[in-house]
């Protein structure tokens, strides 16, 4: 339930049981909007609550497509419609095995509309240092627990590893509209910058500071070396996906040809 839902049902709550003389009381003391307050009272059904007849969806499908947009969001990478769209046709062809199924125009829009905890909202552009420092409780606690196991177990530097995946959309203007989680307040912040072709990079570092060549996925069939207007290093490792996202199959290749390779000599 989002904050805005909640604080209707409190006003409701309170109301019925006679804490408050009138709804718009209620209403004023748990700060939730008087005339949906007023709908509900008098039997309005929540949009949320609605299904439409042709869904494409499925519950799970639609809580899976959230919670992956929440996640990216949480990384500082908010989504944009067209990607909620392709993600939604991804999914229906996984179920259904028919690529030409794809959603409506307006699915995204009604989706949203349908979900209280998704709202959209103009990005800004933040540069990615300050993004690092931005909340230091949280990364100080962080560290303090990383070094508490590192002391307990004695592991060495040359034994710890970081990896992680940064996507990002080639060409992608600097505002763009996007869809948060409706509790997010103020503009969203979209720390790298995104043509509407995702790429995605897979890279790694040891803490003794040797760096992994990176596993770069492109979207495409076939990799075509003009692609690109400089040569790229020879150790970098070139993958493709139908969207330019990691996969499983993409994951056990970069712990092969990547992790495993350039680390074994290591031991």
């Amino acid at each position: 339930m989002s904050r805005k839902e909640g604080q209707i049902a409190l006003a409701i709550s309170a109301y019925n049981k006679g804490q408050f003389t009138s709804l718009k009381a209620a209403c004023t003391r748990y700060d939730a909007p008087y005339s949906t307050t007023y709908d509900r009272v008098k039997g309005a059904i929540p949009q949320r609550d609605f299904r439409p007849r042709n869904q494409k969806l499925t519950d799970l499908e639609e809580s899976a497509l959230i919670q992956w947009m929440l996640s990216m969001e949480a990384r500082g990478l908010p989504v944009r419609k067209d990607s909620i769209r392709q993600m939604a046709d991804l999914l229906l062809e996984k179920r259904t095995g028919v690529g030409r199924i794809i959603v409506g125009k307006c699915w995204v829009d009604n989706f949203i509309k349908r979900h209280d905890s998704l709202r959209t909202k103009y990005t800004r552009k933040y540069d990615y240092k300050r993004a690092k420092c931005e909340d230091p409780m949280i990364i100080r606690d962080w560290f303090r627990l990383v070094h508490n196991i590192v002391a307990k177990y004695g592991i060495l530097a040359e034994d710890i590893y970081n990896f992680d995946e940064t996507g990002f959309q080639m060409g992608v203007i600097a505002t763009a509209k996007v869809v948060t989680g409706s509790e997010y307040t103020g503009r969203a912040i979209h720390i790298q910058p995104g043509n509407r072709e995702w790429v995605t990079v897979v890279e790694s570092i040891c803490a003794d500071g040797w760096v992994l060549p990176p596993m770069v996925i492109f979207e495409g069939k076939v990799h075509i070396s003009t692609w690109y207007t400089d040569q790229l290093p020879a150790d970098w490792t070139i993958a493709l996906s139908d969207k330019g996202w990691t996969n499983d199959s993409l994951g056990l290749k970069w712990l092969s040809d990547v992790f495993e390779k350039y680390t074994k000599d290591r031991v």
